[in-house]
């Protein structure tokens, strides 16, 4: 069986190499080591690692991937299928929400002071 390593991983996901020794700090990946300290992934850590850009892009810390990646998964879709998962989920989008609700009040405040000072003579 031929070893993945870092750099192939690495290559093969677009995540860096730096990125990946954090995936391992936080226990998202557990790669073997080979006699000479390097490290050995298998086939599927390249979908993992997939996975795990997947829920950073949905703003998910890597404490929460780790509960997802726990639940098990659909296999068709490779969705998990626990309610831990569905409430982190209800959670981030609740907490977009909120961000969203937020951006757009400091997008009213901003186009009224600019309109206030389209409307002043000090510009003119």
């Amino acid at each position: 069986m031929t070893a993945v390593l870092i750099r192939e991983l690495s290559r093969r996901t677009g995540a860096s190499i730096r990125s990946l020794r954090h995936y391992e700090e936080k226990s998202l990946l557990a790669p073997q080591r080979l006699e000479n300290g390097y490290r050995d992934y298998a086939e599927p850590d390249v979908d993992k690692v997939k996975t795990i850009q997947l829920y950073l892009g949905l703003g998910l810390s890597t404490e929460e991937i780790a509960l997802v990646l726990e639940c098990p998964q659909e296999a068709a879709t490779n969705r998990p299928l626990c309610k831990e998962a569905y409430r982190l989920y209800q959670g981030k989008l609740a907490e977009v929400e909120r961000q969203i609700q937020t951006l757009q009040t400091l997008q009213a405040r901003l186009q009224e002071r600019l309109s206030q000072f389209e409307n002043s003579a000090s510009l003119r």
